[in-house]
This record gives structure tokens, sequence and C-alpha cells, in this order.
């Protein structure tokens, strides 16, 4: 409470009527735009003195104080309001992505809108905050690399490309999910919609192949980074959920990604404890962190992955501050989040929701837009992604022209993974085999021409699931690619085969050039046979020896 001589000094001051008890008819923060929060007792303690004769110092000296003071409020007070609008703004962005999905479902009555729903919050961190990527070329080379491995989930990912401006993802495109010739079809395909990496649906096969495309990177930036200059530098994301986690295909992947120390490896496990026939308790109750922490990656758990926008944000970061291991961040999400009676069941698994439960989410989370509306303020907010991919890849073009201009033979060799362009007679490198040439097993043979194409294909690698010796698939001129030697071009598998196949498919998605191969006995192609009929469905240009 302000004493009667400080009230009635500043009384003098700004011409407010202030009694003794510090009651006013109009507030110091009114008349000088103070944050109504600075109370009048703070100005007791500003030492005001009441003599006429110094009357325009002290107004000057008390305006200073009161500005001094008033500053740091007013900026706070600014801060928290930009702050609350900016997280309103989130939610709403995350609510938009959330009813693509369930209006897209319930037109095509068919789809999975339940992932969405749940996994909404961290694919908009993911696309909105943190990839770096540039929608009007999905295939700039230096960009970071998302998978949904739970491909089932597949308008999380489409919604995310439509908001984030990619042209192969329209609002028409959305309206035709799961229909025939659509860009939107009921699993993610690398070759319909460009901005997805990799095609996905068979579980566990996604994380796989998330980890051939950091094998890649890992591979690529020792190869060709230089200290002045580092050209290969780019993450690979992924989303899996419980279904990819029992598939064991997962295990073996993440197995090795952890022997390899894929740092730049980022997966978030949708934990959301809901399969297709019902909570996952009934076959699947082991602690995935634990798992994966024997498998040798760093484990973060983010406890609410419905609301946790900053959880979620702080646990990415603490993911990028491990450099030598691959990342798992358990997230706990909701499954068909804001669903009221359908949340946190089977039923939002894998059908529409249904006209009534549409309108109750609706309702529930106050989402008052026509079917595939996305608000003003949210396609403002996203556009800013086309400018600054373009800038992102103008950038990295600029710093690519340094380079070649510095190191030109790497440059090159650089240009052809990249492209994908074979050298002019390369088919030259290859034996040359007649009649007459000595009988000889056809695995020797097919090494001698591995050796001969490794020197003129720079993209060339690959390796056996703890065949290679017997395969003869060792590429004799190059060391194996281990966590402390990532530039050498051998590939050690060890016996898993479905893991190599998938993980070989995530090689060659990276980029065109890059040629990758995996051997063992024929017998065994039935391990990984799954992962073949991938690589023809999604055009994977993998060589199986």
């Amino acid at each position: 409470m302000a004493t009667s001589s400080s009230v009635s000094a500043a009384k003098g001051l700004v011409g407010v009527a202030v009694s003794s008890h510090g009651a006013s008819s109009a507030s110091y923060a009114d008349c000088l735009a103070l944050p109504s929060g600075l109370a009048l007792s703070s100005l007791a303690g500003l030492s005001l003195s009441s003599a006429p004769s110094s009357r325009f110092l002290q107004q000057r000296r008390w305006s200073h104080q009161l500005r001094r003071r008033a500053a740091p409020a007013r900026a706070a007070a600014v801060e928290t309001v930009e702050a609350a609008t900016a997280e309103a703004l989130v939610e709403k962005s995350v609510n938009t992505i959330r009813f693509l999905a369930i209006d897209a479902v319930e037109k095509a009555n068919s789809g999975h809108p339940g992932l969405p729903m749940g996994c909404a919050p961290m694919g908009h961190i993911l696309y909105d905050d943190v990839m770096r990527y540039n929608p009007k070329n999905p295939y700039w080379f230096n960009r970071d690399r998302f998978v949904l491995s739970a491909g089932h989930g597949c308008m999380l990912q489409y919604a995310l490309l439509h908001l984030a401006g990619y042209d192969s993802v329209k609002i028409e495109d959305i309206q035709q999910f799961r229909q025939w010739g659509s860009r939107t079809p009921g699993h993610p395909e690398n070759f319909e919609t460009p901005g997805v990496e990799v095609t996905t649906g068979p579980l566990g096969q996604g994380v796989a192949n998330a980890v051939g495309l950091a094998l890649a990177e890992r591979h690529l930036a020792a190869r060709f980074n230089k200290p002045d200059n580092e050209i290969v530098d780019h993450y690979t994301y992924v989303i899996l959920g419980d279904g990819c986690q029992m598939e064991g295909i997962a295990n073996e992947a993440c197995s090795l990604a952890g022997h390899w120390g894929l740092g730049k490896l980022i997966a978030f496990y949708d934990d959301n404890h809901i399969s297709i026939d019902g909570d996952t308790e009934i076959a699947f109750t082991e602690d995935v962190s634990a798992r994966f922490e024997a498998l040798g990656w760093h484990t973060i758990w983010v406890k609410n992955g419905n609301t946790g926008y900053t959880d979620i944000r702080a646990a990415i970061k603490d993911a990028k501050a491990i450099k030598d291991k691959p990342t798992l961040i358990k997230v706990t999400t909701t499954i068909g989040y804001g669903s009221p009676n359908k949340a946190n069941s089977y039923s939002v698994h894998g059908s529409a929701l249904g006209a009534k439960e549409v309108d109750a989410t609706r309702q529930n989370l106050g989402w008052p837009y026509e079917p595939f509306h996305v608000p003003e303020d949210v396609k403002s907010h996203w556009s800013r992604h086309v400018p600054e991919g373009a800038a992102l890849e103008a950038e990295w073009n600029a710093k690519f022209a340094v380079y070649e201009n510095k190191y030109k033979e790497d440059a090159a060799e650089l240009k052809a993974i990249i492209s994908g362009e074979f050298p002019a007679g390369w088919e030259k490198a290859l034996p040359i085999y007649t009649v007459e040439s000595p009988a000889d097993a056809t695995r020797n043979l097919s090494q001698q021409n591995l050796n001969a194409l490794v020197k003129v294909l720079p993209g060339l690698l690959g390796g056996s699931a703890d065949l290679a010796s017997s395969n003869m698939t060792l590429l004799k001129m190059f060391g194996d690619f281990q966590k402390g030697t990532p530039k050498e071009q051998n590939v050690r598998f060890g016996v898993r085969e479905h893991g190599m196949g998938a993980i070989c498919n995530g090689i060659a998605l990276h980029s065109p050039g890059l040629l990758p191969y995996c051997a063992t006995f024929f017998v065994f192609t039935d391990y990984m046979r799954a992962a073949m009929r991938i690589s023809a469905l999604c055009e994977a240009g993998v060589i199986y020896v």
C-alpha cells in the first residue's frame, strides 16, 4: 500500500486523483500504458520529494524509474500473450491435421483415422518446426527424410505434405483418398506421391528403410564432407507403432542401427497400446525402451504426446545432442484423440468414425468448419515453408558450388550419386568371358564383376547376411562399413536377411546413384521375400545376389 505522502506527490505529477488508500479514478497503468499488474504500492519506494522547486526534476526522475520498472513487465506481458497466441495456432493447426484425416477416411469409408489423430502433434512439430525440406523440390538432396513406418496412418503424412505446400497433395487429392488412380492411396507410395520417401505398409519395414536412409547419410557424409564444408548433413525421422515394434524385422534393423551408431536417426514410437485386436496387453507387454537401450539406442519418454508440444520439442533437441547413437522417443498418445466415444479403442484403428462420431468429435475439439476446410490462419502459418524451403536449397547449392570448385573429383562422384547418371562407357569395365575362358563357379564370376564395377560406379556398396565369404560378395579394395569406419563400402548385415533387404531398399531410395546389393543363399531368400516384394513395388534398384 502506498503511503499518503507518496500518493500525494504522485497525484501532483500525473494529474490523477488518488486517495490516501491508493484508489484511483484512472490507474497509473492506464495513464502511462503500463501493464495493469504494476501495483501502486510499488511506487512507494521511489523516494519522491514534494518540494515544489524540484518538481520538474522529480517528475523526470520518477518517470525514468517508472519506465525502468515498466519495461520488463510490458515485455513479459507481450511475450506471454504472443506465446499463448502461438500455442493456440499450433493447436488449431494440429486439429486441422486431425480433421483432414477424419474427413478423408469418412468420405472414403475406409482407412485408419486413429493414428493421425493421435500422432498429429509430433507430425506437426516435425514438419513445421524441425525438418529441413523444399516443398517445391521434393528431391532436393540434402533434405531431411521422414518415414511413416506405420503406413496405415498415411493420412497423417498426406495432411502434412498438403499443409507444407507440396504440389503432389492438393486438397482435391485428399478428397480422393483411397480412390483408384489417386495420389493419396491407402498406404504411402514413394513413386505415386512426391514427398513420400519410401513405400510402407507391411509393418516394421519402414523403420528398417529408415535405417538404410540413415546409413546412406552417414556413409556419404564420411566420404564427402570436408573440415571446411560439410556438404552432406541431414536427419532421418521415422514414426513407428506397436505393430512395427512387434515385427521381428524392426528388431533386426534397429540392432544394426545401434551397432553402427547412426546418430542422425530419430525414431518416434507411437505408444498408444492399441492394435487391431484390442489392447496390446493381450500379446505385447515388454519394456520397449529397455530393449532399445540394450540395442545401443538413446531413449526418451514423452508421457503426454497428445498436448505436450514443449516436451516433444525438448525430446528432439535432446536427441540431436546425442551424436553417436540413434534415438528412440517413446511418445505416449491416445489413438483417436478427440473422439469422445471411440478414442483409446481398437474401433478407431482401422475404420471410419461414422457420421455421428465425426460430429461429436467436432464438438469435442471445438471444430466448427466444414469437411476438408483449412482455416486461413493455418494456411498463412504454413505458407512460409515454400520460400524457406527454396532458400534452404539455394543456400546448399551455393555451398556445393564452393565445394565443387575446391574438390572437383569428390564433387563429380557426389553429383553422380545424386543424379544417378552412370559415367560414359561404364560397361567397358566389365570382364569379358568367352567359351575359351576357364570354367569357374558363378559366385566367383559374380565377385569379379562386383569388384570391376565398383571402380567405375561410385554408389555401389553392399554385403551379405553373414555369408560374404561364401557368396563371394566382398569388395576387395574397401574395408567394412562400421561405426568407426563409415566411409567403407562392405556392409556386414549379420544373420538378418529380412532386415538386410529392407535396409537396402532405404539405401537405394536415398539417392538415385546409390546401388546397394545384398546376398544370401537362395533357400534363405524366403526370409526376406517381403522386402524383395517391396523392392519391386517401390521400384528400388536393389541387387539381390
